[in-house]
Order: C-alpha cells, then sequence, then structure tokens
C-alpha cells in the first residue's frame, strides 16, 4: 500500500465528512475509509473468526488468531492516551463490541475545558455525518414495513419536491439520494443553512442548482439525502425526528440518542464542541445547531448508545433476540451502490457507499462498513465495523475535526486484522486534514497590492443585491467600510478594500474554515460574490 494512495483517499472522505465541513469530513467512502473498517455487510452468519472462508460468497481474508481481537482491545488505553495528550483534543470516548457483547466502553478527557467534567462512556456528543447511517436503518425499517422502498420515487412521497431536471424530478429515489448519486452538486444546500435559512426553504431552493449526470456521478449531500428521509417520514404520517425516535432509537434502548438538537443541550452529561484559539481550546461560540439537516447530521448519542446500534448491525438486524431490521431491508444499505472514490491506480482499491454508509473491503480482505462525521465547531466522530471478524468500534471527541477518530479506528482495525499497526495512520490523517481545514481563497494570508487602485466613494456599492438562490446580499456604509449582510440569520461580513472595485471578506459559518477569505468584485449593478460562486450562482444583481 503507497501512502500517497492513502492520502488521496482520507482527503475525499474527510472532504465528505466536514461538508462537513465539514465538516466535512467530514468527508467518507474512500481506500483510508476501508483501512480503518468501511465495507459492505453479508446477510449471512458471519464466520468464526479464525477462519478465512465459511460459505458461498463471504470471504473473511486473513484469519484472525484466537484472542487477536482481545489483544487490540487491551491496547485502546494506550492509543488513546496517546492521541489525548499529542493532540490536546478536550474529551473523547470510545466504545468496542465484539460477539455480541461490550467489551470496551471508556472516556478520556473532559467534557468542557471551562468546567472540567469527565467525559464517561454515557456522555452525549453531537454524531455530525454519522447521523447518516443511523437514519438509514431507520429508512429500512420503513421498508421492512412496506410504507417505502430503497426505489420509491421522491416525489411520490413529497409532490412538492423538485430538482433541476424534470426527468430526475419525477425519477430520483430514495436510494439515489442516500447514495450521493442523485447529480446534486457536492454539499448542494449547506452554504444556504449558514446563512440561517431553514430545512424547508434549504430543500425548495434545491431545485435551482444544476445537476451532474443523474446516477452516474457521486457527489456527497447532506440536504440531498435530508429530502429523502422527510419523504420518508412524510410517508409515515410523521417528522423525521419522531421516526428517528420510534423506529430505531426506543426499540434499541438508545435513551440519550436524539435528532432534536434541544434535546442535546438539555442533557446534563453533554460533550460541548471546542474550537482551537490561539494554540488552546475553547468552547465554540456559537455552537453548531444542525437541525436544518437533523437527518443527515443532526443525531446526538453516547458511545453506550452506539454501540447498541452497532450490535444489531453486526447481528444482521438482531438485537437481544428480536428483529430490529430485517436482513432483507438492511442489506441493501450496507451494500455498494455509487463509487466514491475512483481508484488512482490500477493496484488500488476504490471506495464505495451504499445507502448512508462507507463500504469496501480492507487490505486483509475483509468486508467492511463505517461513516466519518465532523462539524467545524467542534466533533469528530466514526465508527468502523468488521461484520466477518464480528468487531465494531466506535469514538466519538468533540474538538474541530483532525482525524483523531479516524487514527485510532484506523489502528484498531489493523490490530484486529494483522495484529500490529502496519501503517502510519497518524501522520497520513494529520497530514489529509491539515490541508482539509486550511483557509480557503487565493488571497488568504495576503495582503492588497502596493499599487492598488483606489476604490470609488463607498456609497457607490451600498445596496441590496438579489440573487434567487441566496437571497438579497445587502452592502452597507459602516464606520467608513463596507459590510456585506446576507440571509435570515443577518449573517454581518466586514469588507475590506483590495484593488479598485475589488474588495475581500470572510465567509462566516459551518462551511468555512477559519482564516477563509473570498473577493467580492463590483461590475457596474452587479457583484460577483466567488465564496457563493461554486455552482455559477455567486452573481447578485442591484436593481
Amino acid at each position: 500500500m503507497h501512502h500517497t494512495k492513502e492520502v488521496v483517499a482520507v482527503r475525499d472522505r474527510s472532504r465528505v465528512v466536514i461538508g462537513l465541513a465539514v465538516a466535512a469530513v467530514l468527508v467518507i467512502g474512500s481506500c483510508a475509509q476501508e483501512d480503518s473498517g468501511g465495507g459492505a455487510a453479508s446477510s449471512s452468519p458471519a464466520p468464526p473468526s479464525g477462519t478465512a472462508q465459511e460459505s458461498p460468497g463471504q470471504v473473511a481474508g486473513v484469519a484472525i488468531p484466537d484472542g487477536q481481537v482481545d489483544r487490540a482491545v487491551g491496547q485502546l488505553d494506550r492509543i488513546a492516551e496517546e492521541l489525548m495528550a499529542s493532540s490536546r483534543i478536550p474529551g473523547m470516548a470510545i466504545a468496542v463490541v465484539h460477539g455480541g457483547k461490550v467489551v470496551y466502553s471508556k472516556g478520556f478527557g473532559v467534557r468542557d475545558v471551562t468546567t472540567g467534567q469527565p467525559v464517561d462512556a454515557a456522555t452525549v456528543f453531537q454524531l455530525a455525518s454519522v447521523s447518516k447511517p443511523l437514519g438509514s436503518t431507520v429508512v429500512a425499517r420503513e421498508v421492512a414495513a412496506g410504507r417505502v422502498a430503497w426505489d420509491t420515487p421522491v416525489k411520490r412521497l413529497s409532490p412538492g419536491f423538485a430538482l433541476n431536471d424534470p426527468y430526475v424530478t419525477e425519477n430520483v429515489t430514495i436510494g439515489d439520494l442516500y447514495s450521493h448519486r442523485s447529480g446534486l452538486p457536492d454539499h448542494a444546500g449547506d452554504l444556504l443553512e449558514d446563512l440561517g435559512y431553514d430545512r424547508g426553504q434549504v430543500l425548495e431552493r434545491l431545485r435551482q442548482l444544476p445537476l451532474d449526470t443523474f446516477r452516474d456521478s457521486y457527489a456527497y449531500t447532506n440536504y440531498g439525502l435530508t429530502a429523502a428521509a422527510v419523504a420518508v417520514a412524510e410517508a409515515a404520517g410523521t417528522s423525521w425526528e419522531e421516526l428517528s425516535q420510534r423506529e430505531i432509537y426506543e426499540p434499541l434502548g438508545m435513551a440519550s440518542t436524539s435528532s432534536r438538537y434541544s434535546d442535546f443541550v438539555s442533557r446534563p452529561d453533554r460533550a460541548v464542541g471546542h474550537v482551537l484559539v490561539d494554540g488552546a481550546y475553547k468552547p465554540a461560540d456559537p455552537p453548531r445547531q444542525p437541525d436544518p439537516q437533523a437527518p443527515a447530521g443532526g443525531v446526538s448519542s453516547s458511545v453506550d448508545d452506539m454501540a447498541r446500534w452497532m450490535t444489531m448491525l453486526l447481528a444482521d438486524g438482531t438485537f437481544e433476540g428480536k428483529e430490529i431490521v430485517p436482513p432483507g431491508a438492511l442489506l441493501p444499505a450496507v451494500s455498494p451502490q455509487a463509487m466514491s472514490a475512483p481508484p488512482a491506480s490500477p493496484d488500488s482499491r476504490a471506495g464505495f457507499y451504499g445507502f448512508g454508509f462507507n463500504v469496501g473491503t480492507s487490505p486483509a480482505g475483509r468486508v467492511t462498513l463505517g461513516h466519518s462525521g465532523a462539524f467545524n465547531r467542534g466533533a469528530g466522530t466514526a465508527f468502523t465495523l468488521i461484520p466477518s471478524a464480528d468487531v465494531g468500534i466506535v469514538t466519538l471527541t468533540n474538538a474541530a475535526p483532525i482525524g483523531i477518530p479516524e487514527t485510532l479506528n484506523a489502528e484498531f482495525a489493523d490490530l484486529v486484522q494483522f495484529g500490529s499497526v502496519r501503517e502510519d495512520w497518524r501522520e497520513l490523517y494529520a497530514g489529509a486534514f491539515e490541508q482539509l481545514n486550511a483557509p480557503s481563497g487565493d488571497l488568504a494570508g495576503k495582503e492588497p497590492p502596493s499599487n492598488a487602485k483606489p476604490a470609488r466613494p463607498l456609497q457607490e456599492y451600498a445596496g441590496s443585491y438579489d440573487n434567487a438562490y441566496f437571497g438579497p446580499a445587502v452592502v452597507s456604509v459602516d464606520n467608513g467600510a463596507l459590510v456585506l449582510t446576507m440571509g435570515p440569520a443577518a449573517v454581518r461580513m466586514p469588507m475590506r478594500h483590495w484593488d479598485g472595485d475589488k474588495f475581500v471578506f470572510s465567509p462566516q459559518g459551518e462551511g468555512a474554515n477559519p482564516g477563509s477569505v473570498s473577493v467580492a468584485r463590483f461590475e457596474g449593478n452587479r457583484l460577483i460574490l466567488s465564496y457563493y460562486e461554486q455552482e455559477g450562482l455567486g452573481m447578485f444583481v442591484r436593481p
């Protein structure tokens, strides 16, 4: 395995997760995720750990000697403490399930640096994009109940739903949106959420976005998946938040899990999100409130609760002797549905995405499942399952994403499958996340040219510039400088003169990395905002 291939894969996965990105991270579907546990599950029972192949079509790969999983678990304290010390993140919690039991469940560090209260296995964290596979099992329950199918067109359930192409509007299915193959652009709608638009407003505006090739492209979206989830809930006659509670959280006894932010902030044992400020972690202000995209990133849970969910998955939908999700409804979700990370060379592995799950094959030849999640405002999460070894791990942290959960899970997966850590996952993930978290914009960190042309009188730039997708961008003069205000949240972004009619501003919101700088160009009655130009929709016009 070559490091360059893995770094490319990690970069794609994290970008998607972060989206994240964020949260990217967020963010997902990569060779590296395969190495840390992303893959497809089989509907047949898992063979004993030491066997390479037990049933037709189920290849377990490199044999796992007796006791090797236990030895891997025995190294988790050391790995966790080393990563906590080297990263200085505030808090982390880990749980491992094996053989139908929780074999490890522990917290490290603190929930909040201002209180110093310790993290434990019951501490509730924001899951970010790990919400997607959880929600996929909610949909699988509805599929089993016959209310929907993975190939049910979304418009049949939500008549008001529409995308940019009439054919896609009529034919895009729940599964298409849960596997990110609808043609919607990467992270469609996220910038609207950053400006304060609610769920309904974001979903309604998706129809304005240009589409890539339907079912022959992959672009990770929070709001495409959210549209599908909302349609499933409508078919069940309830809200997504209530449906999730009824179909998965309550049957599994996940008493600390919710898809509502209000429930998260009311938990007494709650991990506060932290960001790095001048070399020290501080609580994020404002915190991340992900309710608009709850199906994609709004779940909060503890590792104790997540262990119950992972146990159900590894048992092919059964928990404590009761069938929660029938195997036939679950299998499509954990099977490859879209190629999320094409191979970089003929000898490298591809990454795949199921319905809400990363799907792949590990270097040991074992099918794996996983997902990561991340909020720039203080969440880094990941889970990894190796069904043929009947083992799974979840790692939750309360710091802006730097790859710690992915690193820990990857090292654990190596120890389970090979008895030793075979890659320098710490270096690989640290480097990949450093690139992902870098300030964006060609002018980041630079100063205006020494021969810059003067601006016109600032009042000439002031006014409201209309845009059908983002809404008006209001430019005003405040204390001798321009200020850009956008969205229902009235997000204020001071503008700094650069050269002539060119100004710069720092984008705000979950999707903007700290230190990012974007260009605003005034051209007559037009204002072009490069940060919002990603899909060709960044032109604002003053009447």
